[in-house]
């Protein structure tokens, strides 16, 4: 599958240039978790949606917000709570009075989730019915209200954060609404190195200002440009191979997956992974896609996709064992040679 390259060179170099920009601006704030900025990055230029999981204090939220300073988008949180409405998430109508006639009418409010960029913070704490409030939103890019339709703004990105600690008084995702999610990202504890300069960091007097870098064009011009990423066909070959293979109820099922997996990924996961490798091919100054672009976004696409069965767990096993094996059973093709 091969694409032509946009005729406009110095254009494709400039946008190039301001993914660069974006990630030294948020570099003044964040120390270390280059794949966690990478993997945002990734997810804001495939034009989808990412989860971010990780225990308190890892700085997912600062993450967030360091990324949407570095951009003039409209930026907004919020804090998911038991008791947390559809309504405080989409906008409510008020009911107005024209002074002049003296009639009343109803008038939509808006919501925080007309915004471009929106942290959905512990999405886990509220109910079914708000979770799948937003989740609809993120999958139509429109709120509907009371028969009426409200799009949502362009570029629209929504990052939520999950703590998998404290379950206690959560309400787990649904797998079908972690499927809207194009990528899951976990966030580990920083190397010695990166801790100790967050200490220093984030205890003086001094703290950092990020000045922003990229606007609504920007980012949507860089949407279209990785869509416009070649990708060959023995690549799309081995995405569709990779996706079928998590799936237990194939003809030629490898041991793992029939022994861990419950569910495999449908092929939402191949479309995850063919925009994703894209991006990460942009976002790295190329482009053509990879298989190290592929094999690189393989776990964070299929991470909350694939759903692990009872011996899976009894064996402490997760899915990026899973992944792992599959990756070694199937052989990923030679790169394209324009690559």
């Amino acid at each position: 599958m091969t694409q032509q390259q946009p005729a406009n060179v110095d254009q494709i170099e400039a946008l190039v240039d301001k993914l660069a920009d974006i990630r030294r601006a948020i570099g003044q704030v964040i120390v270390g978790q280059e794949h966690v900025i990478e993997q945002m990055l990734i997810t804001l230029l495939a034009g989808g949606h990412c989860l971010i999981e990780g225990v308190p204090g890892l700085g997912k939220t600062l993450a967030v917000r360091s990324l949407a300073d570095s951009m003039r988008l409209k930026f907004r949180r919020i804090q998911f709570t038991p008791d947390l409405m559809p309504s405080d998430i989409l906008g409510t109508e008020i009911l107005e009075e024209d002074h002049g006639t003296g009639k009343r009418h109803f008038k939509f409010e808006p919501g925080p989730v007309f915004a471009n960029i929106v942290l959905a913070d512990e999405i886990n704490r509220t109910p079914a019915k708000t979770q799948a409030a937003l989740l609809e939103a993120m999958q139509e890019r429109s709120v509907t209200y009371a028969g009426d339709t409200h799009p949502l703004s362009a570029p629209f990105f929504v990052l939520a954060t999950q703590n998998p600690l404290e379950q206690a008084g959560t309400y787990a995702l649904p797998e079908a609404q972690l499927d809207r999610f194009l990528l899951h990202i976990e966030i580990g504890y920083p190397s010695e190195e990166e801790e100790a300069a967050i200490l220093a960091r984030t205890t003086g007097a001094e703290t950092a200002h990020i000045e922003p870098v990229a606007d609504a064009d920007t980012v949507l011009a860089l949407q279209h440009l990785a869509r416009q990423v070649s990708l060959s066909e023995n690549l799309l070959e081995y995405i569709n191979a990779l996706v079928r293979a998590t799936r237990p109820g194939g003809p030629a099922v490898s041991e793992a997956v029939r022994e861990w997996i419950r569910w495999g990924a449908g092929p939402r996961a191949g479309q995850a992974l063919v925009l994703a490798a894209k991006a990460r091919a942009l976002l790295h100054g190329r482009f053509a896609a990879t298989r190290d672009d592929v094999r690189a976004m393989v776990l964070p696409v299929l991470r909350h996709r694939v759903i692990l069965n009872f011996h899976a767990d009894a064996e402490q096993k997760r899915v990026a064992d899973v992944v792992e094996a599959l990756l070694e059973e199937l052989p990923a093709p030679d790169n394209p040679v324009d690559a």
